[in-house]
């Protein structure tokens, strides 16, 4: 089997280097911004019966499996910690896996061939609800990531105070409701992605698993590059317009990052006192 990766940032870049260093034999793409529009052309490179792994965050393995086909589209969900310290230099800052599956659920084949074949790079793990755990993900990038970087802190920090609190109920209650009812069960990874009666036991699990991490949509800030809240916060919003699922806070919270993406607005604490105050006036 041959291997291409393509957008050779954190994760990728880091997944290349350890694919490298085990002697897997793999080739490098540039840096993919827009998967959506190079897939097509990325699929048109598989051999006959070959597959095209998609690890990016948010919504984007659904939606090319819907586009380009669930016998060509595998889903794949990492919680390894990578940052891309400068270009083809990366540092992995946790143990970390990936979780591959069909997103149509259930075990296969390819799913297992796929994992063997990269096992030698990274630990690898099969599941047989691949949706589930790609929405486990996703609840926590919209509110974890995202609103981290919005107030330019720490899911730790942000979520001291009472307004903190409040929007990471309103964006997290949204994506799981939205989840739910497109008939999909998040998957537990660290943290069970439900709530349980006591929620200030769970927020603390929350904290714990993922509370010091610098959000990754905050280093996009910083360098001015785009981020991919159109397939986080926004595809929780266009999902649940689609449904009828009520998602006002991940529709603000996705206006909110596309102007300061254009320099309109920074991140700041008050960003969050901002969301707060729209959605309750």
């Amino acid at each position: 089997m041959r291997t291409l990766i393509a957008g050779i940032g954190a994760l990728g870049g880091t997944i290349a280097t350890r694919a490298v260093s085990a002697g897997v034999p793999v080739w490098l793409a540039t840096k993919a911004h827009d998967a959506l529009k190079s897939a097509p052309f990325l699929s048109s490179l598989l051999s006959p019966g070959g597959t095209l792994l998609c690890i990016q965050n948010g919504g984007v393995s659904q939606i090319l499996s819907a586009r380009l086909g669930g016998s060509v589209v595998l889903g794949g969900v990492s919680n390894l910690g990578a940052t891309m310290v400068e270009p083809g230099i990366y540092e992995q800052r946790n143990a970390g896996h990936l979780l591959i599956g069909e997103l149509a659920s259930g075990l296969s084949d390819r799913a297992a061939n796929v994992a063997r074949t990269l096992s030698p790079a990274i630990e690898t793990r099969v599941t047989a609800n691949m949706r589930g755990a790609v929405w486990a993900k996703l609840l926590l990038n919209c509110s974890v990531t995202t609103l981290g970087a919005i107030a330019a802190r720490t899911m730790r920090e942000y979520i001291a105070s009472s307004t903190g609190k409040e929007v990471f109920r309103r964006t997290y209650g949204e994506a799981l409701s939205v989840a739910l009812a497109s008939g999909t069960r998040p998957e537990r990874m660290i943290v069970e992605p439900i709530p349980g009666e006591d929620y200030g036991a769970w927020i603390e699990q929350v904290i714990a698993g993922y509370g010091d991490a610098k959000p990754s949509m905050l280093q996009d800030f910083e360098k001015g590059r785009r981020t991919e809240i159109d397939f986080i916060n926004g595809y929780v919003a266009q999902v649940g317009e689609e449904i009828g699922v009520p998602v006002p806070m991940n529709a603000a919270v996705t206006e909110l990052v596309h102007r300061i993406e254009q320099g309109q607005l920074q991140p700041a604490p008050s960003r969050l006192d901002e969301l707060s105050l729209r959605l309750s006036s």
